[in-house]
């Protein structure tokens, strides 16, 4: 199995609670990394809430997302060594791109810059 194939397969559920407590350690909440997903993908607390349960993989997570925001193609800068923006793997770039705002979220962005909107 190759390295992209791990992490697509991995469970959200094993990459949610790193996003919570990245956020939390620097005084955000749980409600903020949802609205931050929701933005990107569509889905609602409760589909969150489900995707938990059912341990649904990151590559099912963004595939079945009910609305990939397009204003997410705006998302600019460097996370974890990479360009958002040249990633050429749409599904790492999704997952990247959701790297991203969490980041951003984290460093005290303001959410209205965080929520691309073209300009």
């Amino acid at each position: 199995m190759s390295r992209l194939e791990k992490v697509y397969a991995m469970p959200f559920s094993s990459v949610y609670p790193h996003l919570i407590n990245k956020v939390e350690k620097k005084g955000k909440t749980k409600e903020d990394v949802h609205e931050i997903i929701t933005w990107l993908t569509g889905y609602s607390d409760t589909d969150i809430e489900r995707i938990l349960e059912n341990r649904t993989n990151y590559e099912t997570f963004f595939k079945e997302a009910p609305h990939m925001n397009p204003n997410r193609k705006l998302i600019k800068g460097v996370i974890c060594g990479y360009r958002v923006e040249d990633i050429e793997e749409p599904i790492m770039q999704e997952i990247r791109y959701l790297d991203k705002l969490i980041d951003e979220l984290a460093r005290g962005k303001k959410k209205e810059n965080i929520f691309r909107t073209e300009k």
